[in-house]
């Protein structure tokens, strides 16, 4: 017998010992949440109920897993009779024996999401779209619509109004791209990962005997992160669960920032309208962080309406208050966490057990150059490097290529963004550009202009020790009909936007040249190449504010060089070794981490809380659960930093705000912290 009285406080022994029946458990950041949900799966297979009648629902395959690992090292069982695992895996257990009753073969295939790409291109052309005719999505935009569809339970037009109204003007196009995808899914008897749940769901709702069969099998439900579920899931567990009720969902309102890729909030707030007299437990006691840190947590989240009021209680015993640093600019926060990390280093901090997190990846640009320089390794949680991200590095290509014709490389990342143009068509048309702009400037330019084999403008140097002037554009439009008819009228644009890049008004001014790319293009190919078109502008908008710090174009691209360099030696070295390593990371992917110390940056109105987030009452308090996980990830010393000019995309230098969530916090409960790196 486990003497649960003995390993568990209060609060956890209340939810783990609760009368089967509906069952919501709160529990906090840092309350021991895994720890709760293992021994009431301990506690329910202890007071006779059979494991394979138990159903665990986690979002991961690993949080099972672990869960179930712990189960067995706390009695002897065999946790393979348990049903647990994702919702997906689970669909797709039940599915494998019911697939005839929704129109399927039980060795039906599963498409991964390079599988359902390749489909839905395929589907575009027979949906009669002319991609010729004016940009249309790419598949992986395709993917993701597709995907909050069934996950929300909403139209493909819904989803394209409410997240992608940038792509306003397809949507009907788009609806019917998907009816060809889901005719040829089951043409071929296939399922991607979104239909294990649709036909779940369709199979329980359509198929009564299927429902009766799971609803007498599963005689206690229990679900992790049920904050995170979407629409889809939660009707599920409402079916799984219709004959008995006996469900206990697990999770924490405060920490429920996923709605941009369709968790549902209303999920766990309606929980108990959903299934009346439902008890509620809240596990508030926190083994995370100080009191200090959980005090600020607490005002943190005070502000927001739509909430299980809760106050998260500290174990530990009293540590340093948070600071609070303003600073004069983006500069400046760099320099300042890098400096303060190396002082917590010497204290004995481990660079492992720091962590910088922020609201949108752009936001660490300046933090990973200045990390850069110092030598201090750091590894991306957030995605890629800034430097390393496609889109970054095609607008590069555009100004490498004005500035040097000669480059090849820049030349062909250009060329392949365009329709039918592949590796063979691209190299074909640079050779018949390499005549020109490949030909070595000449050792003696005055010999080589009087012989006639002077090629690159002409000016010819009066003193032929001096170089040769920089070569001029090649003429693109002299080679337009070698270029694919689906391709011409981008490579036209192409060839303009290159001259107009290359003109004395422009070619000293990188700031100015990326909007002009922009503008000419790029921004329309963004808009349909990648399912976060938002970010990733959000992020040139950040390469352009600083490349207004440079006055020549050539000195803005080396610098870049020689970032990725040390970069990729840098990433190279740390994969190599065990060295310590910083984590940067968006709070969104930070969730469910924990370090000796975190810097919060970028702590300002418009940046976190953003601003297309401040439009609703919704949004706002969504942003203010996202700053309150970031605060809860802190252990023992936590930096909320806001700069206090920032050099914005066409505007120059201007004032920002505190964030207001910052100004939600009394002062009584942070160190204002001074700096002057002047």
């Amino acid at each position: 017998m486990i003497d649960y009285n003995k390993e568990l406080n209060e609060q956890q022994l209340a939810a783990v010992k609760a009368d089967p029946g509906p069952i919501l458990v709160i529990a906090g950041a840092g309350s021991g949440k895994t720890r709760t949900l293992t021994y009431r799966v301990a506690y329910l297979i202890e007071n006779g109920l059979p494991p394979d009648r138990l159903l665990l629902l986690t979002f991961t395959n690993k949080a099972a897993k672990e869960m179930l690992h712990r189960v067995s090292g706390l009695m002897p069982l065999d946790a393979s009779k348990i049903w647990g695992g994702t919702f997906h895996s689970v669909a797709n257990r039940i599915l494998r024996r019911h697939a005839k009753a929704i129109g399927y073969d039980s060795s039906y295939a599963i498409l991964d999401r390079e599988d359902s790409k390749d489909m839905i291109a395929t589907c575009i052309p027979e949906a009669g779209i002319d991609v010729k005719d004016k940009r249309f999505p790419k598949a992986d935009v395709l993917v993701e619509i597709f995907s909050l569809s069934v996950n929300t339970e909403r139209t493909v037009a819904q989803i394209v109004e409410q997240q992608y109204s940038h792509l306003g003007d397809v949507a009907e196009q788009a609806s019917a791209v998907k009816k060809f995808f889901t005719m040829r899914k089951r043409a071929a008897n296939a399922m991607d990962y979104d239909d294990l749940l649709f036909n779940l769901l369709r199979l329980l709702r359509e198929h009564p005997d299927a429902a009766e069969i799971y609803g007498r099998q599963f005689l206690s439900i229990l679900v992790d992160e049920y904050q995170d579920t979407n629409r889809i899931q939660s009707d599920i567990v409402d079916l799984l669960a219709a004959r008995h009720k006996n469900v206990m969902v697990v999770g924490d309102d405060a920490q429920s920032i996923y709605s941009w890729r369709g968790a549902n909030f209303r999920n766990i707030m309606e929980f108990p309208k959903r299934y009346p007299g439902a008890r509620v437990f809240k596990i508030e006691q926190n083994y995370r962080s100080t009191p200090q840190i959980l005090g600020l947590a607490n005002e943190a989240i005070a502000a927001n309406v739509n909430q299980f009021v809760k106050n998260l209680q500290a174990v530990r015993q009293d540590g340093l208050k948070p600071q609070v640093v303003p600073v004069m600019n983006a500069s400046e926060q760099a320099t300042f966490v890098a400096t303060e990390m190396l002082e917590l280093r010497d204290q004995g901090i481990s660079l492992n057990d720091m962590a910088v997190l922020y609201r949108s990846h752009f936001h660490s640009m300046e933090l990973q150059m200045e990390l850069t320089r110092r030598n201090i390794p750091f590894h991306i949680t957030s995605g890629l490097r800034f430097f390393e991200q496609a889109h970054i590095k095609d607008v590069c290509a555009y100004l490498k290529l004005a500035v040097n014709p000669c480059d090849e490389l820049a030349f062909k990342r250009i060329a392949l963004m365009m329709p039918k143009v592949g590796g063979v068509t691209v190299a074909k048309l640079w050779r018949k550009i390499q005549p020109v702009s490949h030909t070595p400037a000449p050792e003696n330019p005055v010999g080589a202009a009087v012989s006639g084999d002077l090629r690159f403008g002409d000016t010819v140097p009066q003193n032929p020790v001096e170089s040769a002037p920089a070569p001029p554009a090649p003429d693109y439009l002299a080679i337009l009909d070698q270029v694919p008819k689906p391709a011409q009228k981008e490579w036209k644009q192409f060839a303009e936007t290159i001259k107009q890049l290359r003109a004395p008004a422009a070619t000293d001014h990188p700031s100015e040249m990326i909007r002009m790319v922009l503008e000419a293009g790029y921004e329309a190919y963004l808009k349909t190449k990648f399912e976060n078109y938002t970010a990733r502008r959000e992020d040139l908008e950040q390469l352009a504010s600083f490349a207004a710090r440079f006055d020549k174009t050539d000195e803005f691209l080396g610098e870049l060089a020689l970032m990725t360099n040390v970069e990729k030696e840098s990433s190279q070295e740390v994969a190599g070794d065990d060295r310590e390593v910083v984590r940067l990371s968006t709070v969104h992917q930070a969730k469910g981490q924990e370090f000796a110390a975190v810097f919060v940056i970028w702590l300002t109105d418009g940046s976190f809380p953003n601003t297309r987030a401040m439009e609703s009452v919704e949004g706002e308090e969504e942003e203010r659960r996202l700053f309150y996980v970031a605060v809860t990830r802190a252990k023992d010393e936590l930096y909320l930093i806001h700069p206090q000019l920032r050099l914005s995309f066409g505007f120059g230098d201007s004032f920002q705000k505190p964030s207001r969530f910052l100004l939600e916090i009394s002062k009584k409960m942070y160190e204002k912290r001074e700096v002057d790196y002047a």
